[in-house]
């Protein structure tokens, strides 16, 4: 592909198709945050269109983001597994991070955030290892291999359960028990750099042939990149949380259901567009792309905003995160990897009972939104 052989540097770059769409977005938060400080507006409808931009704003970003780290890895020789498992699953987890750090700054003047920051990231690891999983492996199906499962899947149900039990604990996630979150991640990636070698010559032996995108630029646009896609990135995770919040506050829903369902679904979609294109590819990365996100989100993103600030849950928050999404998310996290296990292979009526799941799940939240169900 001749394509290839021409490095394309930061001239071309401003035509990126991303980034100007991404540069869209952003001029567009900040025209309609104008027109409602010049008009004195402060309808439900402008605070709602001001959190889609910057929802949309945040995916585009941490995309932009995503293709630059993947360079820089690149150039710096680190072998495509191991890209996978750390540059990519960060990327794709950029959204999580933002939200939840930003919501973690904002705690001492509206404790009910860290809700929004709890049901962020516990409806991420849902919707991906259920409804995601589910359309991934409805499309095209996927071979699971033995050492994905018995390494990073395995990781990701422990990631889980953990949180889990460090939430169940005073019904707080304590700075020393997200600092043991945050070691055990610097551990799990440190021991896939230390391993990448061993990692490369497993994957050698059952390549497949991955046509790879992106690789075809300088190193200056790379490094622009990711920048460029932190900075619009970090700015998106402020008015996400900050509408969001007023949203919830406005309709009277509790934050962590604004949490699970918009924001968790919103900040998954990098994960969703990347696994299914990886799928037509590569079923590795596809499933890595799913399960590495899913290790990052439990221990990276919650951890780093307990660190910031102790997450509480809060009575509003209780009844909906202790009895209903922690339940669904550790049953969805069981139950993918056991369809996983069932010859190493994710058929695709699998793939239908995940997202059969999920549709449970909403019927669930709809039934105790409705006082069907309580607690």
């Amino acid at each position: 592909m001749g394509s290839e052989d021409k490095v394309m540097g930061i001239p071309q770059l401003i035509h990126f198709q991303t980034l100007v769409t991404t540069g869209a977005l952003f001029l567009g938060i900040v025209a309609v945050r104008v027109l409602e400080q010049s008009t004195g507006i402060d309808s439900l409808l402008i605070t709602a269109v001001i959190a889609c931009l910057a929802l949309g704003l945040l995916i585009f970003s941490a995309d932009f983001f995503i293709e630059g780290a993947k360079g820089l890895a690149r150039r710096g020789g680190l072998p495509e597994v191991v890209i996978g498992l750390t540059i990519v699953s960060i990327g794709t987890s950029l959204p999580e991070i933002l939200v939840t750090t930003t919501a973690a700054l904002d705690i001492p003047s509206s404790p009910e955030v860290a809700d929004f920051a709890i049901g962020s990231i516990l409806g991420s690891v849902f919707v991906q290892i259920t409804l995601i999983m589910g359309i991934v492996v409805v499309k095209s199906g996927l071979k699971i291999r033995e050492s994905w499962l018995k390494r990073d899947g395995l990781i990701m149900l422990l990631a889980v359960l953990l949180l889990t039990f460090f939430l169940l604990t005073n019904y707080v996630l304590e700075r020393w028990e997200a600092g043991i979150l945050v070691g055990l991640y610097i551990t799990y990636i440190g021991w896939l750099l230390k391993h990448r070698k061993v990692i490369q010559l497993e994957e050698d032996e059952n390549r497949e042939e991955v046509e790879v995108y992106g690789s075809n630029w300088t190193t200056a646009a790379y490094i622009i990149m990711v920048i460029g896609g932190l900075a619009f990135a970090v700015f998106a995770a402020h008015h996400l949380v900050e509408y969001a919040s007023m949203i919830a506050l406005e309709l009277k829903v509790p934050q962590a259901i604004v949490g699970t369902t918009v924001s968790g679904i919103g900040t998954s979609l990098p994960e969703l567009t990347i696994a299914i294109m990886a799928s037509k590819r590569s079923q590795g990365v596809a499933i890595g792309t799913l399960i590495g996100s899913n290790i990052t989100d439990p221990l990276l993103s919650i951890g780093l905003a307990g660190v910031i600030h102790p997450l509480a849950i809060s009575s509003q928050g209780f009844d909906f995160i202790v009895y209903i999404l922690m339940p669904f998310t550790v049953v969805g996290c069981g139950v993918a990897l056991l369809m996983m296990r069932t010859s190493y292979e994710f058929k695709k009526w699998e793939g239908y009972t995940m997202i059969l799941i999920y549709v449970l799940f909403l019927i669930v939240l709809e039934s105790y939104n409705r006082k069907w169900i309580t607690f």
